[in-house]
């Protein structure tokens, strides 16, 4: 019964530690912070299983990490306001060609991060922007302008 405690405990840490970590940083991982995760992650099993290397100790861990990301999926569909709180809320970035720089900022997006990706996108200026949204998965969706003429 202890592995389920510490198996629980881990998942809600690594759940804030996600969040807090932000979005953008979530959106697309560098191979340094994909191999950060996973040492992390190797890291907190050892202190779920306290290096209980038996097959039914390690099991055990996993089953209760899947079930609470299984149980969160499920209490999100079933209230959505809970969904907005552990999932985040799609956050404006750019309005009719305006930066936010205050929700850039609580982001920790910078501008050189935000021009990539509309250029990525085939944006060359924030003036033919319309709206620039962040996503709760960490992906930047652009509306522009043109978009708005053609449709």
């Amino acid at each position: 019964m202890e592995i389920v405690i510490r198996a629980a405990i881990a998942f809600i840490v690594l759940w804030l530690v996600t969040r807090a970590a932000g979005r953008s940083t979530l959106g697309e991982l560098s191979s340094f912070e994909l191999v950060l995760f996973i040492v992390l992650g190797d890291l907190v099993q050892q202190g779920i299983t306290m290096e209980d290397r038996s097959l039914t100790g390690n099991l055990l861990a996993v089953l209760t990490m899947i079930s609470m990301a299984v149980l969160l999926a499920y209490l999100n569909v079933r209230w959505p306001r809970l969904g907005k709180l552990t999932q985040g809320r799609p956050i404006v970035l750019i309005r009719d060609g305006l930066l936010d720089r205050k929700a850039l900022h609580h982001e920790r997006i910078g501008l050189d991060e935000l021009s990539m990706l509309a250029r990525q996108a085939g944006i060359e200026e924030y003036s033919s922007i319309r709206l620039a949204i962040l996503e709760a998965n960490g992906k930047v969706s652009f509306f522009t302008s043109e978009a708005e003429a053609t449709s």
